[in-house]
């Protein structure tokens, strides 16, 4: 299965602790990262997607695997 193509700008979902969450894209990592501390692993071939929720504004950071593009 290739890869999901999402951009800058896409409303996506995916499934957190309190359910499914909506978003919308606002970066692409393509090299490791830092947040709080913590280590995110990203790289061109398996990036991580900066999201903002839609509802609470919250930013929280997944693979394309863990995401699903909302139409």
């Amino acid at each position: 299965m290739p890869p999901k193509t999402l951009a800058i700008g896409d409303t996506v979902s995916w499934n957190s602790e309190a359910g499914y969450v909506s978003g919308q894209i606002r970066k692409i990592h393509t090299e490791p990262f830092l947040v709080n501390g913590y280590q995110h692993h990203a790289s061109p071939e398996n990036p991580q997607y900066e999201i903002k929720s839609l509802k609470t504004d919250h930013i929280a950071f997944h693979k394309g695997a863990a995401l699903t593009l909302i139409s």
